[in-house]
């Protein structure tokens, strides 16, 4: 009676060591890329002032115009991609407001914009950008290699 309950208690033990061990697998982790199904499209337009730059010569005032305006421009597309950060005070004394300030920041990194127009209109200067999504996508992809799972082996 006693072998009889050290055998099936024996076999028990096995069996459940067995079955655990199928738990912990090798595995092997095959990775595949994830695209995007939509890729937006947004323009960002800047604007600068001719006359108002700092320089003694007309052809010195257009090239810093140019490129006053397409940092605008990126400005806005930075905007669009990030957010704008808006801060607000107000101080007031005996019901009254002494002094209200209101700032706003942009702050982020444009890859692969592309400059569409750039032209004078009047005594302004414009610059129009453009940012594709698929072009943001590739250069990210080339550079970060983000990854999810394709397929997992066990062994």
């Amino acid at each position: 009676m006693i072998s009889s309950f050290f055998k099936i208690l024996l076999i028990a033990t096995s069996v459940l060591t067995i079955s655990s061990c199928s738990i912990v697998y090798d595995k092997h982790v095959q990775w595949q890329a994830a695209e995007p199904e939509v890729f937006p499209i947004i323009r960002g337009i800047g604007y600068a002032p001719i006359s108002l730059q700092k320089s003694e010569y007309e052809t010195q005032r257009m090239l810093m115009a140019i490129k006053a305006s397409k940092i605008a421009a990126y400005s806005e597309l930075a905007e669009q991609v990030y957010g704008q950060q808006v801060s607000s005070k107000t101080t007031m004394a005996d019901m009254l407001i002494e002094n209200q300030q209101l700032s706003s920041s942009v702050q982020g990194l444009i890859r692969g914009a592309k400059v569409v127009k750039s032209y004078p209109v009047g005594d302004t200067y414009t610059t129009e950008l453009q940012l594709d999504f698929k072009d943001v996508y590739e250069i990210y992809q080339a550079s970060l290699n983000r990854k999810e799972i394709k397929e997992v082996k066990y062994f």
